[in-house]
């Protein structure tokens, strides 16, 4: 019974919704901030951490901040929530121009 549980509870999973958005990741130590979009928040800071504890990631300016500082200095938020959007091709527009909008209103970089 436990697998059946286990299987059911996994394809619950998979069909959530998956939430759209913009955020920001602040470095404390460095006061630098990076926006970005995903097509997941939920699971977007998972993505980016992983690749920067492996050395990898593929901003090499928030790669060198990750390196010069330590994990203990960053943190993600999410900014903007866009829940609603069925279309794919108008929330990808409006994701870029929301992006754009915190970028300037945070004086940040693209991620």
């Amino acid at each position: 019974m436990k697998t059946e549980t286990r299987k059911l509870a996994i394809a619950d999973y998979k069909k959530r919704p998956s939430i759209a958005g913009v955020f920001a990741i602040r470095c404390r130590a460095s006061g630098e901030i990076w926006v970005g979009q995903a097509f997941d928040l939920d699971k977007i800071q998972n993505r980016i951490w992983f690749a920067l504890r492996m050395g990898d990631h593929r901003n090499a300016e928030l790669q060198r901040a990750w390196s010069a500082h330590g994990e203990q200095n960053f943190a993600l938020e999410a900014l903007e929530r866009i829940e609603d959007e069925e279309l794919a091709y108008v929330r990808d527009t409006l994701l870029k121009e929301r992006v754009a909008h915190w970028r300037a209103q945070l004086n940040a970089s693209a991620i």
